[in-house]
């Protein structure tokens, strides 16, 4: 009988360079904090915009007598928004805790609820559910202005068919990203082991017989 050979370890001097382009690569990571950068700036962006349509609805609340479907839309903006706001900092804080860097706030009592369990897959549903939201707000304001010439009933309906395909992506996402987890051993709660062996007995090593 004879024992299998174990494999040759690579040479010192190949493992190096190897070594060092997968830390390069992994460095690489680091260009995409400019765009969560970038992203902070449009934040701010939001917020200014938030600010003036507030002022402009607090002068035209106060200061006349408007409409008040005029009042409703100018809400419905400042909700948009907000909505969106919120859509960038999933984005923001999601996609950089998933993709650069942990951000290290663990026990912070501002950490938010969805952080601690956001990988891709909950980003990604998170997002389409967020787009839906924002969707919805836009919808409700061409069902608002329906009465006006402006809107067309085509325009409407093609709003409402575009609505209605993102909730069908998000629901797909979702069911994918449950498909995918039910997949794996450890959330279907299989056993992997041989019967009647050890839950933590090492496998034997094979041999092979001349």
């Amino acid at each position: 009988m004879h024992q299998l050979q174990p494999v040759a370890a690579a040479p010192a001097g190949f493992r190096s360079p190897v070594r060092r382009l997968g830390y390069v690569m992994f460095l690489s990571r680091w260009i995409q904090a400019p765009l969560y950068m970038g992203l902070i700036v449009a934040q701010v962006v939001y917020v200014w915009r938030f600010m003036a349509e507030l002022i402009h609805l607090v002068q035209l609340g106060f200061g006349g007598t408007p409409a008040e479907t005029t009042v409703m839309l100018i809400v419905l903006g400042l909700v948009d928004v907000v909505m969106i706001s919120n859509l960038l900092i999933m984005v923001i804080v999601g996609g950089y805790e998933t993709f650069v860097s942990r951000l290290r706030i663990e026990g912070h009592p501002d950490q938010p609820q969805w952080l601690s369990h956001v990988n891709a897959n909950v980003l990604k549903v998170k997002l389409a559910m967020a787009i839906i939201g924002i969707s919805s707000i836009h919808l409700l304001q061409i069902f608002i202005n329906a009465a006006r010439p402006a809107v067309t009933d085509r325009e409407l309906l093609w709003k409402t068919l575009i609505h209605l395909t993102f909730i069908v992506s998000a629901v797909a996402l979702a069911m994918i990203d449950r498909i995918m987890l039910g997949g794996r051993p450890e959330s279907s709660g299989q056993q992997t082991d041989l019967p009647g062996a050890p839950a933590n007995a090492s496998p034997s090593p094979r041999v092979s017989v001349a």
